[in-house]
């Protein structure tokens, strides 16, 4: 089986994931709504969301996300890889990008279980605005998560969810959301 083939297969299958994923839980709103840019503080071990001025969450910060059907996870965004070559000698970047590796922690801290495909939600966005889309890439950087992504409740995943990106772009924010990136709740970390 080719490269191509198999990406494409994985493609399909994330695809597939999070369309079913919304399809079955579309009849549950969401309880919280906007961009969250505030990271939980963290003390003594414990974390809680941030009480003290607000700042704008960073590489390394955990976000409170709230998905549908009940559903909360912390969402950590651990370190970025930009520019990193792929997983093998024939997954490059398409002419003129540059591939930006992000790798999540995600810790379900809900009483249900995570199950979705985290690549769904993920976006990058660069110094104009300009957003991008997870790539089905896989690269050197580091293990990436499976199209679709089992957490029980107070487990957590660690994955690397890779993007292509204009090779002269400057990516400044990260964002992050549950349910296939269909929930009302979107977490968004700079980049400095």
């Amino acid at each position: 089986m080719s490269v191509r083939t198999r990406s494409h297969r994985r493609q399909v299958l994330a695809v597939f994931t999070g369309a079913l994923i919304v399809a079955t839980s579309a009849a549950c709103g969401p309880t919280t709504t906007g961009v969250s840019t505030a990271p939980k503080a963290t003390t003594g071990g414990a974390s809680a969301p941030a009480k003290a001025k607000a700042t704008a969450a960073k590489v390394g910060d955990t976000i409170g996300l709230s998905g549908m059907n009940g559903g909360k996870d912390d969402v950590t965004v651990v370190k970025i890889v930009d520019n990193p070559k792929g997983a093998d000698d024939y997954t490059t970047p398409d002419s003129g990008k540059r591939f930006y590796a992000v790798q999540f922690r995600i810790k379900d801290t809900g009483s249900a279980a995570y199950s979705d495909s985290p690549s769904n939600g993920a976006k990058v966005v660069d110094s104009q605005g300009q957003s991008y889309d997870a790539d089905v890439s896989d690269t050197a950087a580091g293990q990436s998560f499976p199209a679709a992504v089992n957490i029980a409740p107070g487990a957590s995943g660690l994955g690397f969810i890779t993007f292509q990106v204009p090779a002269n772009a400057t990516i400044t924010q990260i964002q992050f959301g549950l349910d296939s990136g269909m929930a009302d709740q979107t977490g968004q970390w700079n980049v400095s």
